[in-house]
């Protein structure tokens, strides 16, 4: 048979007022707790809705990334109110509002807590050429506007009211004439070739998709469809400079570089072929 252990009711009085000591030491602590969590979290919400969380101005918006645009045209296009708290800011909303702006490729906006601000960074597109495209008027009139924007790489087009603050050296020197949703598909190609050239092209003319027209420091080249064998035909311009001394470079009408094995130069009164 085990032993049974007797226990005194005067031990069994002490361990509970060990308990009852124990569990009052607990609830204290937790109330203690209580206090300190909601005097904190009180505390924290009093600090965040002080005065000092405030967007005053444009001012307190700063701007990276931009090449092109100005930091004030960011800033206006964010259309925010002033004085607005910093906590009604939805940066999320005014970053996809920003990326809608034609000239804007990427962008994210961040609070900044000190000083109170908001952080913008913007990827712009690189434009590489300027364009001039005829669009009809709104007055029903048979007169034509020119329409004049900026190209990039990947053909897209953006105003040129866009970047009014935007002093014109800064713009790209080669000018592109024509409609450019109809080049749009061969533009990248035709942009490389181009820029790789050792015969400096100023203007590409693709109001005639199926015969683009180069304008280059040799006078005119037609160059046909620039789907077919455009880099050979790019490079051909080369060759133009082995023309015959007799030919005076300022009599020429154009050169036909549809076949690049076959360099036709139009001159006033004849036509002088350069094989390829």
């Amino acid at each position: 048979m085990p032993e049974i252990l007797s226990v005194s009711s005067t031990d069994l009085e002490v361990r509970r007022e060990k308990l009852r000591r124990h569990r009052k030491i607990q609830i204290i602590g937790a109330i203690w707790r209580t206090f300190a969590l909601t005097g904190l979290a009180g505390g924290l919400l009093w600090f965040l809705i002080q005065p000092i969380w405030v967007l005053k101005s444009k001012k307190d918006i700063t701007v990276s990334g931009n090449k092109l645009l100005s930091d004030e045209v960011v800033q206006s296009k964010m259309q925010l109110s002033y004085p607005k708290s910093l906590w009604r800011v939805e940066p999320s909303r005014l970053s996809a509002s920003l990326k809608q702006q034609p000239a804007i490729n990427q962008v994210s906006v961040t609070r900044r807590l000190f000083p109170p601000g908001l952080k913008v960074k913007v990827s712009e597109i690189l434009p590489v050429a300027t364009t001039q495209t005829l669009v009809k008027s709104s007055d029903n009139s048979k007169k034509q506007k020119v329409i004049k924007g900026l190209l990039d790489i990947n053909g897209v087009w953006v105003s040129l009211e866009n970047f009014k603050s935007i002093k014109a050296d800064k713009f790209p020197s080669l000018r592109f004439i024509g409609e450019v949703s109809s080049c749009r598909s061969f533009w990248t190609q035709l942009y490389q070739a181009v820029s790789k050239s050792s015969v400096k092209v100023m203007q590409v003319d693709c109001r005639k998709p199926n015969n683009i027209i180069l304008k280059t420091e040799l006078g005119l080249v037609h160059i046909g469809s620039p789907t077919s064998k455009l880099a050979e035909k790019i490079k051909s311009l080369a060759k133009i400079r082995r023309l015959p001394a007799e030919v005076n470079m300022n009599e020429i009408k154009f050169i036909d570089l549809t076949n690049p094995e076959t360099i036709l130069v139009h001159v006033n009164q004849k036509t002088v072929k350069i094989d390829g």
